[in-house]
């Protein structure tokens, strides 16, 4: 995930400032040292780190912070208000029109995505924003792009407007639009072509579509491998386009996060969506003090909430859940459960949201996942009879499993104490719950 690193170095940065007996003005220089160090290696602009640097210590000396009772706090709390800053604590969502349709123009240099992530901002608004959507297919240079925008309005299930490579991008985008209003439809994405670099044929087809249909939003696509690279296209079409937002792609990949925490800054521009993999449903709406809490390791719950709340079945949750706490569940009911939780994402993606985790190797994770597989493997191998009855599980059945399932018994073994953990740690959390007292020591069953 980008910010990675930078979220490590800032982690140690505020370790060592807890570990100080008081705050000086010496440490705290010191901290500010570190802190700009950590920005310039994560590739933010060296203007942007100096004025964020800057603001906090005048704000850090405004508020006393020297003299609170908890200052490392204090720091930590005006840090992440000033990232919430640097990534656009205001205007990072879309304006949708009340009274009439909105459209939105997709623009970016080639092979930026573009195509790709007007598939994902349809998928988004039609299914987790209940929006009716219509594509529009601007690209006519390459014909592999219009067929690309096909199949993906096939796959999300919404209509496009296709008029080939022969028409005109200002023709199609005008018949888009007429379209829109006609079958009353709430959004008109348009998918408009790209060059390897900027260049004046670009930009005046550009305005001229935008001439033609008006866009509530224009949103550029920039690649957060692009570094401080995506702040100069960012200011370029901007220049031309007067950019409405950013579409930021690859910010699950291993960029160092430096064109995130520029591109507002340095363009004026706000990120307004955020592409965390490849699939059409990875693309979220950007919110920029969650970002800040992220970066800063602080997790984020309220997106893992709503990831639960899109992936599962409330009622079903909750009768599942229900059946866990009970301590009444057998080996389906628990490979089920695993299975929705799986939905959520991969358990290192899902760790990271999680405010206070520790940090976890990539070898602890491929065996955490290569033991929820072996799980799967082994219980699928069971007859329905053994999985509703783990009790009867004896020598001869087990042998009988791991012969199916390629597993040894050491690892049949190993599920069924799992199992039967699982089952006394959900026993004592609802005895807990009910007594509403915590245990001492916590519940040591449930890691």
């Amino acid at each position: 995930m980008a910010f990675e690193s930078l979220t490590d170095k800032l982690s140690s940065i505020f370790k060592k400032l807890r570990g100080q007996a008081r705050l000086t003005e010496s440490n705290m220089d010191e901290m500010l040292r570190e802190v700009r160090v950590a920005l310039l290696e994560a590739d933010v602009n060296y203007k942007v780190v100096k004025e964020f640097v800057n603001n906090i210590k005048e704000k850090a000396i405004g508020q006393d912070v020297l003299k609170q009772l908890n200052p490392s706090q204090m720091v930590v709390k005006i840090v992440r208000d000033e990232l919430v800053e640097l990534l656009g604590s205001k205007d990072s969502e879309i304006h949708y029109q009340n009274n009439r349709p909105t459209i939105i123009m997709l623009v970016g240099l080639q092979g930026s995505g573009k195509t790709t992530s007007a598939g994902k901002l349809a998928y988004l608004m039609k299914n987790k924003l209940n929006k009716k959507v219509l594509l529009a297919a601007c690209d006519v240079y390459r014909p592999a792009a219009i067929d690309q925008l096909d199949q993906i309005a096939k796959q999300v299930g919404v209509p496009i407007v296709n008029m080939g490579t022969d028409i005109s991008p200002v023709t199609i985008a005008k018949k888009a639009k007429e379209k829109l209003f006609n079958d009353h439809l709430d959004v008109l994405i348009i998918d408009t072509a790209g060059r390897l670099q900027i260049d004046e044929a670009l930009m005046d087809e550009l305005n001229n579509i935008k001439k033609e249909v008006n866009p509530d939003e224009i949103l550029l696509l920039v690649d957060a491998m692009a570094g401080q690279d995506a702040v100069n296209v960012a200011n370029a079409f901007n220049d031309k386009l007067a950019l409405t937002g950013v579409i930021m792609s690859k910010l699950d990949g291993d960029a160092r996060g430096g064109a995130a925490l520029s591109i507002r800054h340095m363009s004026g521009v706000p990120i307004k969506f955020m592409g965390t993999g490849e699939k059409l449903a990875d693309l979220d709406i950007f919110h920029p003090d969650r970002m800040a809490e992220r970066i800063l390791g602080m997790g984020d719950i309220l997106t893992l909430v709503e990831k639960a709340q899109e992936q599962l079945d409330e009622k079903e949750m909750k009768k599942g859940v229900g059946k866990m706490l009970s301590g009444k569940f057998d080996l389906d009911d628990m490979l089920l459960y695993m299975k929705k939780v799986q939905k959520l994402g991969s358990l290192g993606g899902i760790l990271k949201f999680i405010p206070g985790m520790p940090k976890i190797s990539p070898e602890q994770l491929s065996v955490a996942e290569k033991e929820m597989q072996n799980f799967e493997v082994i219980i699928n191998s069971m007859t329905k009879e053994e999985r509703k009855n783990p009790d009867i599980l004896k020598y001869s059945r087990k042998v009988r499993i791991a012969n199916g399932s390629g597993k040894t018994l050491n690892e049949i073994n190993k599920v069924l104490k799992k199992y039967e953990t699982a089952k006394a740690s959900m026993k004592q959390v609802e005895a807990y719950r009910k007594s509403g007292k915590l245990p001492p020591g916590g519940f040591g069953g449930l890691h």
